[in-house]
C-alpha cells in the first residue's frame, strides 16, 4: 500500500483537495457496510488510492436507533497515495440521531455534516440521549450542514414500485450512495449492474434501488443549494500499468492460501470455525474449490485444527483460521503439529481480548500467544502482514516456510487487516518461485528413519498407506531416528534442542529500513497494521528535521538476523504497538534492546498524529517525556454511553 501525505486539513472540499475522508454512519440495519463497500467500488474504478475502515458494533442486532446499534463505514481517498483510512472525517453523513451523536466528535472542524432530518423525531432524539434536537441548537455550529429529508425523497423516488414504508425505507442508503455519487463526480452504471445482478430474481427491488440511487445523484445534479453541497472531482493517482482490484485483509490472505498450495503443488484443506473477525476467510475459500481447496466447518475450534493437522497428515497442506480465543482452545493441537513435525498454516486475525473481549474492534495483543503460548518448548515461526495487500505474499510465505520446513506456521493479521480494503496490483504469477512439496516413498537405507532430518532439519514428509513407509507418529516423543515412543531423557533433551534449532535457523530476509535513514537518534519499529500511520508519522516528523526512521518487522519468529545490528544504529527505540507491549519485551528478550513502548487498546487503529505526536516528544527537551500510554481518543473513537 502508499504513502499518505499530510492532509490539508483545511482545505475547503470546493477548493480541490488532493484527498478526502468520509464516514457514512447509521444502525446497524441501514446498511452503512454496503454503502461504503459500493462507494469504495466506485473510488477504485475511478482511479484514486484508498483505503478503508469499517466499524460496527458486535451485537447481533442492537435495539434500532441506540447509540450501540451505530455502524459506520470511512473511506480515505484521493488524488495521491493513501495508506491509512484517515484521522478525522471530513465529510459526516449520518443517518439518524445516534448515527451523529456518536460520530460527530470525529469530523473535522468546519467539516461536512449530512444529516436526514425525517430520523429526528422525538423518540429517536431520546434513544440517542438527546434533551434537544442538535439541528435547533448549536451544536453543528462549528460545521457546514446539510440537512434534509433523505427518508421521504427515498420513499417518493420508489413509490412507482408498490413498496410498502419498511421496505421503501430500505431503500435509503442507495439514496444516500447517489447523492454521494454525485459530490465525487462518480460513475452510476456500475452500481445499476450490481444491483440487477444482486437482485436478479426480485427485479422490482432492484429496480426500486436503482431509481433511489438516480434520485440521490439527481438531487445533487438539480437542487439549488447554497453553502455546502459542491461536486469535487479527484482525478486518479499516478500508478504503475497493470490490473488492479480492490482487496480486503481477508481476500487478500484467501488467495495467498490458495497460491501457496498451487506453488507447493498441494490440494488444501481448510478447516474452520465462525469467529469475528476471521470466519471471511472460510467464506472466501469456499468460492475457490476449483483449485483443489476443500473447507470444512467444524463444530469447534479444537475439532476444526484436529481435522486440519489430520489433512497434512495425510498429504494436504492443512489450513486453520481464527482470532484470539479460538487460538487459545486449538493450543493443545497446534502442540501436536510441532510435535509431529507437519506443515501447518495458522491465521490468526487478532481482535480486542481477552476472551471474547472486544469482537469487533482491532487490536494486537496475540503476540505473546503466538510467540510463546503453548506447552512446553515448542516453538513456531510467526510472521505477520502489515496491510490488506501484503497479505497475500505473507500467506504464500507461511505456506512456504510450513511446506519445506515441516511446521506449524503462525500468520498474524489483525480486525483492521481482514476488514479494510486498499488498491492491489494483482501480481504475475510467473513471478513467484515454485516450492514443490516432496514425499518419501521408499527408506532411504536398510530400516526406515521417520525422524531423519535433511540439510533444513525438517524430517521427512511420508504419506500413510505408503507401502513400506509404516511408522508412528503423535503427541508422545519420538526416538530421534526411528520414531519409537521414547522417555529416554537424552533423546528428549535432543529432541527438544533439534525443534528449536529447526525454527531458529530458518533463513528470513534482513531487516531493512522502510523509511528513513539506517541510523540516527529514533528508530520507531512496528509490525502488523500500524504500518500505515507509523510511516506517516515518520515523514512528517522528517518533514519538521527530526532524525527518525521506520523499522517495520514482518517476521516476529524468528526474527531477522540484523536486527539486533540495525538498532544498535539508533539512539533510542519506540515501539508503537496495539497492546500493553508484547513485541517490546521480545526484542529486549532477543536482542537486549532498550526499547521503550507506546501502546493503544482502546480498540482502534493509531491515528497519524498520535504517532507523530510520541516521536516529537523524543526531541523537545522534556526529561521522561517519552513512551506511554495513547489516551483514548474521543475523535477517534467516541463512546456510545451518555457521560454523568
Amino acid at each position: 500500500m502508499a504513502t499518505q501525505a499530510p492532509p490539508a486539513s483545511n482545505t475547503p472540499l470546493n477548493e480541490a483537495p488532493d484527498a478526502i475522508v468520509v464516514r457514512f454512519a447509521g444502525d446497524s440495519g441501514d446498511g452503512m457496510q454496503l454503502t461504503g463497500g459500493q462507494f469504495t467500488l466506485s473510488t477504485a474504478l475511478a482511479g484514486n488510492d484508498l483505503a478503508t475502515f469499517p466499524d460496527f458494533p458486535a451485537e447481533i442486532r442492537a435495539p434500532q436507533g441506540t447509540l450501540f446499534g451505530v455502524s459506520a463505514f470511512q473511506i480515505n481517498f484521493g488524488s495521491r497515495q493513501i495508506n491509512t483510512a484517515g484521522d478525522a472525517p471530513d465529510v459526516l453523513v449520518a443517518m439518524n440521531p445516534a448515527a451523529l451523536k456518536v460520530n460527530l466528535p470525529a469530523l473535522k472542524p468546519g467539516g461536512l455534516v449530512i444529516v436526514d432530518t425525517g430520523e429526528f423525531t422525538k423518540r429517536n432524539l431520546d434513544k440517542a440521549k438527546y434533551d434537544a434536537s442538535p439541528l435547533e441548537d448549536d451544536t453543528l455550529a462549528p460545521f457546514d450542514v446539510l440537512a434534509f429529508d433523505i427518508s421521504a425523497r427515498t420513499l417518493e423516488a420508489v413509490e412507482p414500485f408498490g413498496l410498502g414504508k419498511k421496505d421503501g425505507l430500505r431503500c435509503k442508503n442507495m439514496w444516500t450512495l447517489g447523492l454521494a455519487l454525485w459530490m465525487f463526480d462518480r460513475p452510476r452504471q456500475p452500481l445499476h449492474d450490481w444491483l440487477n445482478k444482486k437482485f436478479a430474481k426480485a427485479p422490482d427491488i432492484a429496480a426500486a434501488n436503482i431509481a433511489a440511487l438516480d434520485a440521490g445523484h439527481a438531487y445533487g445534479e438539480t437542487a439549488e443549494l447554497s453553502g455546502p453541497l459542491k461536486q469535487v472531482n479527484l482525478p486518479p493517482v499516478p500508478t504503475d500499468p497493470g490490473l488492479y482490484r480492490t482487496i480486503t485483509g481477508a481476500e487478500a490472505v484467501s488467495l495467498g492460501l490458495v497460491a501457496g498450495a498451487q506453488l507447493a503443488e498441494l490440494p488444501m484443506f481448510f478447516g474452520g470455525y465462525p469467529i469475528t473477525p476471521a470466519s471471511a476467510i472460510l467464506h472466501h475459500l469456499a468460492r475457490l474449490k476449483e483449485f483443489g481447496v476443500t473447507t470444512f466447518q467444524a463444530e469447534d475450534e479444537i475439532a476444526a485444527v484436529c481435522a486440519a493437522i489430520g489433512a497434512s497428515y495425510a498429504g494436504q497442506l492443512g489450513v486453520t483460521s481464527s482470532s484470539g480465543p479460538g487460538i487459545a482452545l486449538k493450543t493443545e493441537a497446534l502442540g501436536l503439529g510441532i510435535m509431529t513435525e507437519l506443515p501447518l498454516v495458522v491465521v490468526n486475525s487478532q481482535r480486542g481480548g481477552p476472551s471474547t473481549g472486544l469482537p469487533t474492534k482491532t487490536e494486537q495483543s496475540d503476540l505473546y500467544q503466538a510467540v510463546y503460548g503453548r506447552n512446553g518448548d515448542a516453538p513456531m515461526p510467526v510472521i505477520a502482514a502489515r496491510s490488506p495487500g501484503d497479505a497475500f505474499e505473507v500467506a504464500i510465505e507461511a505456506c512456504r516456510m510450513a511446506v519445506q520446513y515441516m511446521t506449524p506456521v503462525m500468520l498474524l493479521t489483525d480486525g483492521y487487516i481482514a476488514n479494510a480494503a486498499e488498491p492491489w496490483k494483482v501480481p504475475d504469477p510467473e513471478g513467484f518461485e515454485p516450492f514443490p512439496a516432496t514425499f518419501l516413498t521408499e527408506p532411504r537405507g536398510e530400516v526406515l528413519e521417520p525422524y531423519k532430518r535433511n540439510e533444513k532439519g525438517s524430517r521427512p514428509w511420508i504419506k500413510p498407506g505408503t507401502p513400506g513407509m509404516m511408522h508412528r507418529i503423535g503427541g508422545i516423543e519420538k526416538d530421534a531416528t526411528t520414531g519409537n515412543i521414547s522417555y529416554d531423557p537424552a533423546n528428549h533433551q535432543l529432541m527438544t534442542d533439534t525443534r528449536r534449532d529447526k525454527i531458529a535457523n530458518i533463513p528470513v530476509p534482513d531487516q531493512e529500513v522502510a523509511f528513513g535513514a539506517t541510523t540516527g537518534k529514533l528508530a520507531v519499529v512496528g509490525w502488523g497494521s500500524t504500518y500505515g500511520p507509523i510511516k506517516q508519522a515518520v515523514r512528517r516528523s522528517i518533514d519538521k528535521g527530526c532524525s527518525v526512521s521506520h523499522i517495520h518487522i514482518r517476521h516476529i519468529w524468528p526474527l531477522p538476523a540484523n536486527l539486533g545490528e540495525l538498532l544498535s544504529g539508533f539512539d533510542r527505540v519506540l515501539v508503537p504497538e496495539m497492546n500493553t507491549g508484547q513485541l517490546k519485551t521480545v526484542l529486549r528478550d532477543q536482542l537486549l534492546v532498550d526499547a521503550e513502548s507506546l501502546t493503544k487498546t482502546s480498540g482502534q487503529p493509531f491515528q497519524i498524529a498520535e504517532l507523530e505526536d510520541a516521536i516529537c516528544a523524543y526531541f523537545d527537551g522534556v526529561p521522561g517525556n517519552t513512551g506511554g500510554e495513547v489516551e483514548p481518543n474521543e475523535q477517534q473513537l467516541p463512546s456510545p454511553v451518555e457521560s454523568e
